[in-house]
C-alpha cells in the first residue's frame, strides 16, 4: 500500500504520551505553519499509548486536517521507541522532530531546513530556556558527561527540534534511551554529519513533563557507557565490487 507521506518532501514526528490538553494549540501550530514550510510537510503523530484521550484528540486533529497523519502504540513504549516507529512509517526525504508540549515552535524548522544540505541532520539549540533553574542545571550536567564521553560535540541533545535526511535516519541504531544520542550515533556513520542552529524555547503551557531527576540524569549517565560499548561494535563496510546489480 501506498505510504502518504511519499507524496511529501519532509515529515514533522510528533510523539504524544498523555497531552490532550496540549492537542488543540498543538494543531493550530502545526496547521498554520505548514504553509509556511519551506517544502511540502505533513505531520505525524506517534500516540505512545496514552492513557488519556490523547488518541481520541489526534484523531479528531487528522480528520480535519488533510496533511496530518497518525499511529497508535497498544501501550507504552517510550519516546525512543515513538521516534522509531515515526522514522519507520516516514517516507518523505526529510522527517524532522517535535515534543507536543510546544516548548518548541514548528516556525523554526524553516532555520533547520535551510541548513540540512550537505549535511545528514541539522539540531536545534535551546536558547533563552524557560525551564527551572534545576532542570536546566540536570541538563546541563547530563550534557556535559555526554559530549566527555561520546566526543559529538553537540551542545544540546535534549532539544525536541531535528531535523534529518530520512535515510540517515532509517540507519540509525535506536535502543531506549538513544535518542539523546542522535548526533553521536549520526556521526558513526559513513559521512555522516550535522549541524547546530539556535532555536526558540518556551514554557509549557498545560499538562506535565514526562522528565524528572532519573530519566534526565541517571539514565543518560547509564547510556552513555551503553553508547560506548555499541561504538566499540558498530559495523563499518563499503563494497569494492557487487556482481548483483545489472
Amino acid at each position: 500500500m501506498d505510504n502518504r507521506t511519499s507524496r511529501y518532501d519532509f515529515t514533522i514526528i510528533v510523539p504524544v504520551y498523555n497531552e490532550q490538553e496540549n492537542l488543540p494549540e498543538l494543531e493550530k501550530a502545526l496547521s498554520g505553519f505548514l504553509p509556511e514550510c519551506i517544502m511540502k510537510t505533513c505531520v505525524l503523530f506517534v500516540d505512545d499509548g496514552s492513557k488519556d484521550a490523547s488518541l481520541e484528540g489526534i484523531k479528531r486533529v487528522c480528520s480535519r486536517n488533510k496533511d496530518f497523519f497518525y499511529i497508535s502504540f497498544e501501550k507504552n513504549s517510550g519516546l525512543s521507541a515513538a521516534l522509531k516507529a515515526g522514522i519507520d512509517h516516514t517516507e518523505s526525504k526529510y522527517l524532522g522532530y517535535m515534543d507536543a508540549d510546544l516548548q518548541t515552535t514548528p516556525e523554526d524548522f524553516n532555520l533547520l531546513l535551510a541548513e540540512i544540505e550537505g549535511c545528514s541532520m541539522v539540531i536545534g539549540i535551546r536558547s533563552d530556556r524557560k525551564d527551572s533553574y534545576s532542570k536546566r542545571m540536570q541538563s546541563r550536567i547530563a550534557n556535559s558527561f555526554r559530549r566527555i564521553m561520546t566526543g559529538d560535540g553537540a551542545v544540546d541533545t535534549g532539544c525536541p527540534l531535528k531535523v534529518l535526511r530520512t535515510d540517515a535516519a532509517r540507519e540509525i541504531p535506536l535502543f531506549k534511551g538513544m535518542h539523546r544520542f542522535l548526533p553521536a550515533l549520526i556521526l558513526l556513520q559513513e559521512g555522516g554529519s550535522y549541524r547546530q542552529v539556535p532555536v526558540r524555547h518556551f514554557p509549557r503551557k498545560a499538562g506535565k513533563s514526562k522528565f524528572h531527576l532519573g530519566n534526565r540524569l541517571w539514565g543518560p549517565f547509564a547510556d552513555c557507557f551503553a553508547y560506548r560499548w555499541m561504538r566499540s561494535r558498530y559495523i563499518r563496510y563499503k563494497v569494492a565490487e557487487d556482481s548483483t546489480k545489472f
